[in-house]
């Protein structure tokens, strides 16, 4: 996740009593209120084609590649003015901060997960509830970065999701009863779960939360019939992968570069999910920060921290990283998501590449075959950590705006540092629009004073050794929707927002591009030029992503919101200023007017 500022272990335990009564059992009405729904199986065809059919949406990202592009163009810049909702459906009660999911639609349903580890399905006819699961959470989880979840995965006649407790569970789709449930890591030890998971080739990937607390970060693939692991591998150096519960190698080599047995509390989690290829037939992994924060408790480069990595799907072995940010000392990750695509080079030859907008404030462009740098280019204003990225892709540092080594137990130099540790780019999913052959990027212009002071590692305490104040860059916006060229990293426009932008992105082939805003306005964007072609105000934050689908001959759009995630808790000055947005977790479904 995104960070926290929690530097004591009591910071932790406070946050975990906010959720005091959370802890609801799960329940499964099917065909609640006399619902009719069709529950087909979903099968893997399904979800390897789900970028290019339109009547669902069955993975995270709308398709593996997590492109985030629809084909569907009923809705287009001249009949966008008539989009008008359909229905709403609430979340209810008391748990409405922190809505950051992606529905899935199948046969008419709609999946979607809210904060508090909840899913409901829903009829998309009429909007009415067929069932909802809500986990049974214990009082002391140690979630960073608020109660958010960001979607589940369908299979066969399963809706898969993770919880905060950091656990899977596998729910029947027509009833919403538990079919199996499982332990991914010790909640205890700081480790939880908000990712979306993947279906890829028939196992279900997940990834961890928790780099704030000295976890070891890693992912899994599981039989989703079961939910037994088929293979484990650590994002961390030195510690063991298996296969079918036998050892199959460690990741990378032992202290290759990491100092003593700083590894065994390393982080790395991949929080953010993954995509996959199925040419290369590669899982794409970002990767998150190194622990602690201070980076002077931590030489070396800290693999694979703030990396994307490759990893083949039936064994789990690493075929290739990319790191972005070596001996990372900002809480810059590399958990930015890689999206896949493809371009022809100035020889006219395709290249097979995946790009990735990274917390540090650059846009990388990569061959996703074999992990080799392409290109980077700054999509935010008045970057201070790196010079730029040189021609091998590694940062040009500058050694004067890392934070200071604590000196006598006490805390070091302070710097100001831009862009910020909430990033240039956070969790937020961009889109790539195959029409245009530009990325949307949601992006941020924010810096932070940050400083490092002692830290010492205690199981299921916060782990970081800094401080900080987040502080905007301008003063008219902190949000900035930027259209980026992959080719040239040029911005082609931008269309600024004054709060910062926390929700994901959807790009169209009607030539539309959808996001929301933490001021509660779903926005319909020009994706030639910007321009304001449609907005609606929703009535609170819009901090999820945007879905597509066609039923009945009519496109369907669909957005959740209710303000929430990292901003509110750990922005500072940003906090502040946005306090007054409303939280209310919501499901809005959109279509066109019909005139009769």
């Amino acid at each position: 996740m995104t960070k926290s500022k929690m530097l004591t272990s009591k910071i932790a335990v406070t946050l975990a009593a906010f959720l005091i009564g959370c802890a609801a059992q799960g329940t499964g009405l099917a065909n609640k209120g006399g619902v009719k729904a069709s529950f087909e199986p979903v099968t893997y065809n399904d979800i390897l084609n789900d970028d290019k059919t339109v009547g669902d949406v069955v993975t995270y990202g709308l398709g593996q590649k997590g492109q985030r592009y629809s084909t569907l163009k009923q809705i287009n810049k001249k009949s966008i003015k008539d989009l008008v909702p359909v229905w709403n459906f609430s979340f209810g009660g008391e748990k409405m901060r922190g809505q950051e999911s992606q529905p899935l639609v199948k046969d008419g349903v709609m999946y979607v997960t809210g904060s508090y580890s909840r899913l409901y399905a829903l009829d998309i006819a009429t909007g009415r509830e067929i069932w909802n699961y809500e986990a049974k959470l214990p009082d002391n989880i140690l979630p960073c970065c608020d109660v958010i979840n960001r979607g589940a995965a369908l299979i066969d006649n399963l809706v898969i999701f993770g919880t905060l407790d950091a656990k899977l569970v596998a729910l029947d789709r027509a009833t919403g009863k538990v079919v199996w449930k499982k332990t991914i890591a010790d909640y205890k030890d700081g480790y939880s779960f908000t990712a979306a998971p993947l279906i890829v080739k028939g196992l279900v990937v997940t990834g961890v939360s928790g780099g704030e607390f000295g976890i070891v970060g890693k992912v899994e693939a599981r039989d989703p019939k079961t939910g037994e692991i088929v293979w484990s591998r650590p994002t961390v150096e030195g510690h063991m992968g298996y296969l079918n519960g036998k050892e199959n190698g460690i990741s990378g080599t032992l202290n290759a570069t990491w100092e003593g047995d700083q590894w065994q509390h390393g982080g790395a989690a991949p929080w953010n999910g993954v995509t996959y290829d199925p040419d290369t037939d590669l899982i794409y992994v970002p990767t998150g920060n190194p622990s602690p924060w201070n980076s002077h408790e931590r030489a070396g480069n800290n693999l694979y921290s703030a990396c994307r990595m490759a990893i083949n799907p039936d064994t789990g072995k690493i075929v290739w990283y990319y790191q972005t940010t070596p001996n990372d000392g900002w809480d810059f990750d590399g958990m930015s998501e890689l999206v896949l695509f493809d371009y022809k080079d100035a020889s006219g030859k395709t290249v097979k590449a995946g790009a990735t907008a990274d917390k540090n404030g650059f846009f990388y462009v990569l061959n996703r075959e074999n992990g080799k740098f392409i290109s980077a280019s700054p999509f935010v204003d008045g970057i201070t950590w790196a010079k730029g990225i040189d021609k091998d892709g590694k940062p040009i540092v500058n050694p004067e705006n890392r934070p200071g080594e604590p000196v006598n137990g006490e805390k070091g130099k302070t710097v100001f540092t831009v862009p910020s540790f909430l990033g240039g780019k956070n969790w937020n999913p961009m889109a790539y629009s195959q029409r245009t052959g530009l990325f949307y990027v949601p992006a941020n212009e924010w810096g932070m004073d940050m400083w490092n002071q002692p830290v010492t590692y205690k199981k299921g305490a916060a782990y970081m050794g800094a401080g900080f104040t987040i502080k905007p860059v301008h003063e008219d916006h902190i949000g900035a929707l930027k259209a980026i060229d992959p080719k040239t990293g040029k911005i082609k426009w931008k269309h600024e927002n004054v709060a910062p932008l926390w929700g994901g992105v959807l790009a169209t082939a009607g030539g539309v591009v959808f996001t929301g805003t933490p001021e509660g306005e779903l926005l319909g964007l020009d994706d030639e030029t910007g321009k304001v072609l449609y907005s609606f105000q929703v009535g609170s934050g819009i901090v999820g992503s945007p879905i597509t689908w066609e039923q009945d001959g009519e496109q369907y759009v669909a957005v959740v919101s209710g303000w929430g995630g990292a901003v509110p808790l750990w922005g500072g000055e940003v906090a502040k200023s946005i306090k007054h947005i409303s939280q209310g977790g919501m499901v809005h479904v959109f279509k066109l007017h019909k005139n009769k």
